[in-house]
């Protein structure tokens, strides 16, 4: 077995190394705009575009748990209020839909609103109608951050969506390619634990530093 541990220094070493395989000329040529799905994702994205203009922005999405088990992620809603459900967990601990749907309201209005107001000044997400997007994350661990944006985006009938992450499991990646007309990747890990195993270091993103990249893209737009 391929022991995976600390194969990337940090979030720019595997920027620099995904610009290798993201064909960059056609990234700036075609004005792709990134979005990224995680605060890891945000600062990513930062690091790919350096001092190119295309646009990034944040897409917020919470996660919801089983109800008996808080670290258990059965569903997912974005600021669109799309849902992308784990239909096999769901089925497992026997939850019932009404439960999803009423903590996707909630998770909203609670929490996904007061990102909205609090990172984008009241903001809303803009459409990526007939643009070329490119989805971004530092890692994945389930795909659910992927899949409920891939659905967010898809519903707005973009040009083309392409998802770009250093490392993902192998199962993750065979679920997101029906999905995105590419995937640009480092390292598909079969057993794959968490991100943080893969990076000698991955600082915390913290308040700060997503208002002010967010403020910046706006005065950018």
């Amino acid at each position: 077995m391929k022991i995976y541990k600390d194969i990337l220094k940090d979030r720019q070493d595997a920027a620099y190394k995904l610009k290798d395989v993201i064909p960059m000329q056609k990234f700036k040529d075609e004005a792709w705009e990134i979005v990224a799905v995680s605060k890891g994702g945000l600062a990513m994205g930062t690091l790919i575009k350096e001092r190119l203009n295309n646009q990034l922005d944040f897409l917020f999405s919470e996660g919801i748990m089983a109800p008996n088990n808080s670290e258990c992620e059965v569903a997912r809603v974005s600021e669109t209020e799309e849902i992308v459900m784990n239909e096999a967990l769901i089925s497992a601990f026997e939850i019932q839909y009404d439960y999803i749907y009423g903590e996707a309201r909630r998770k909203h209005e609670e929490n996904i609103l007061s990102y909205i107001y609090q990172y984008r000044k009241g903001r809303h997400f803009a459409s990526k109608e007939d643009k070329v997007v490119l989805l971004i994350d530092d890692g994945s661990e389930s795909g659910m951050k992927f899949m409920t944006a891939l659905k967010t985006i898809l519903s707005q009938k973009p040009k083309a969506v392409y998802i770009a992450v250093p490392v993902l499991p192998t199962d993750v990646l065979e679920q997101l390619e029906p999905f995105a007309d590419d995937i640009f990747f480092l390292h598909d890990i079969d057993d794959y634990v968490e991100t943080e195993l893969y990076y000698e270091k991955l600082d915390d993103v913290d308040e700060e530093q997503i208002e002010k990249i967010l403020e910046e893209e706006k005065n950018e737009i």
